[in-house]
């Protein structure tokens, strides 16, 4: 066990939609870090209950981040710890439902951060989006000091809005707050389906022998990012002193093209039915993406593990694993 995780040993913790691909398996490692209590709130709009450990130390309240309602009952455990991963999840989704959107991802920011604030949480650490707040016109490696205000989506929009409220938290109220900006996470736990990622959509279609479609040209690039390297990096930012009241890219500091990204999930499916091209949506304006760690690998020790062979690897694993539960939830 990693030294920096026994700070969490016999500490009650909320995760915001903790059932989820990262959230799952945020879960998992508290509980072999013998958390006393794990606190899910999640509404189940875009994840699953069997996603989640059987465990008597994992309390599940089924509610939104935007009600008052769900979150008194979840902070009535009073957790020590916060993890505020709950989001409307996409671009695309984010563009059809805009106001859904800034509810969840901009009242159910505030509100999370203002319970936390009211029951003196240790610490805060909120998931922010790499693939969001720093546009589509930044130089690479993307860098922590460069944001930009010229977005594509609501998604982007209010993904930056969520860290600017962690600001205002931390600098008004010195609610001690860590903000983790994700790069295309991927991983077991993730659910196929409409809005979302490429790699379990990818993973489906080719299980059932059907072309794997993408969105460009293929040779677009991704910094994909392990979940068990998301899931260190995210325990990280709750500990380390020096997170407070800053933002971290976690990411595998690696660029992916999707077309090699399709070619091996076919090859490795033995799908032959190859690859169709359609049309890049009209909001996807960025071709490249690859993030610097180097401000969280010298500040919290974060250091990526997995490569991409072994990653895509699991996730073919988990989903043969788990497929009963998740033809029944697949939604295109």
């Amino acid at each position: 066990m990693r030294d920096y995780l026994k700070e969490y040993a016999g500490k009650t913790i909320l995760i915001t939609g903790g059932a989820g691909c990262i959230g799952s398996n945020l879960t998992k490692a508290l509980l072999k870090a013998d958390a006393k209590k794990i606190i899910i709130l999640d509404n189940f709009s875009a994840s699953y209950k069997w996603n989640l450990p059987e465990d008597d130390r994992v309390e599940i309240v089924e509610g939104d981040v935007s009600s008052k309602y769900s979150l008194e009952a979840a902070f009535v455990w009073k957790p020590e710890y916060v993890f505020h991963l709950a989001a409307h999840f996409a671009n695309q989704n984010s563009i059809d439902h805009p106001i859904d959107d800034l509810q969840t991802n901009g009242l159910g920011t505030w509100k999370v951060l203002e319970y936390s604030h009211l029951n003196k949480v240790k610490r805060v650490v909120y998931a922010s989006s790499g693939c969001s707040v720093y546009g589509s016109k930044a130089p690479l490696p993307l860098k922590e000091d460069f944001i930009s205000l010229h977005l594509d989506t609501p998604y982007q929009i209010h993904k930056l809005l969520g860290e600017v409220y962690c600001n205002f938290f931390g600098n008004y109220y010195n609610l001690p707050i860590a903000i983790a900006r994700y790069f295309n996470v991927y991983g077991q736990g993730e659910v196929p389906g409409a809005y979302r990622n490429v790699i379990p959509n990818f993973f489906w279609r080719a299980l059932h022998k059907q072309p794997l479609i993408i969105t460009g040209t293929g040779e677009e690039t991704r910094d994909f990012t392990y979940v068990d390297d998301i899931v260190d990096g995210t325990l990280r930012l709750g500990v380390y002193p020096k997170a407070v009241g800053d933002a971290f890219n976690l990411a595998s500091e690696t660029e992916t093209k999707v077309i090699d990204l399709a070619e091996s999930i076919n090859m490795l499916t033995k799908n032959k039915s190859g690859i169709e091209y359609v049309g890049r949506r009209d909001w996807d304006k960025i071709t490249r993406r690859r993030a610097s760690i180097e401000k969280a690998q010298r500040v919290i020790g974060y250091s990526p593990k997995t490569k991409m062979a072994d990653g895509i690897e699991e996730v073919g694993k988990w989903i043969l694993l788990n497929y009963d539960n998740i033809k029944d939830a697949v939604k295109f």
